[in-house]
């Protein structure tokens, strides 16, 4: 068994018990927790996210998977598509393409409404976000984790985060380091 295979074994065992989805024994935190994951693993991560979510739904444990990617994609397809975008960077040069996407993808005014939206519309037992990885610089998870909070409350939220989590910081890519403190769980600890 390869050590991804090994770790969705466990993130499996840990995430199907009854006291994971009841949010059960969290001490009042809130129900966040990091699966961290050596970034050159990205295509392995999604090929066991995609088999990981399918065995949970066999098991009547629905996932609703938020793919930052895919959503910010969609997000500028809806405000005028990516060519757009391409040719505000042609013409106007970087620094006013990324304040034009940066603007687009406003995490409050944008972004977040839309994940509030999928939540609700949603009665998914859990929730993954995924995509972490591919919407950097331009959306940060530092951000994301810090203001879904108010938002993922109704079932446990993972992070597949592409870099490193000791339980108070993350390095994405094990090579960009935020200070940030986090309130998540680090999944791999977790007792399955």
């Amino acid at each position: 068994m390869t050590h991804i295979q090994q770790q969705f074994e466990h993130t499996y065992q840990v995430v199907s018990k009854k006291e994971f989805l009841n949010k059960e024994s969290l001490g009042g935190e809130i129900p966040f927790f990091i699966s961290h994951y050596q970034a050159v693993d990205e295509n392995k991560v999604k090929e066991a996210i995609r088999l990981l979510k399918n065995r949970l739904a066999t098991n009547g444990i629905s996932v609703l998977e938020i793919n930052l990617f895919d959503l910010a994609c969609e997000i500028l397809e809806e405000k005028g598509g990516m060519d757009r975008m391409f040719r505000v960077e042609k013409s106007k040069g970087s620094a006013k393409f990324l304040r034009a996407l940066q603007s687009s993808l406003n995490i409050h005014e944008v972004l977040l409404p839309r994940i509030k939206s999928l939540i609700q519309d949603s009665d998914a037992k859990l929730y993954f976000v995924t995509g972490i990885g591919l919407v950097f610089p331009f959306i940060r998870s530092h951000s994301i984790l810090n203001n879904l909070q108010s938002i993922a409350t109704q079932a446990p939220t993972i992070f597949f985060y592409p870099g490193e989590y000791d339980g108070h910081s993350l390095k994405l890519f094990n090579l960009l380091k935020d200070d940030n403190y986090y309130r998540a769980f680090n999944l791999e600890i977790i007792q399955a």
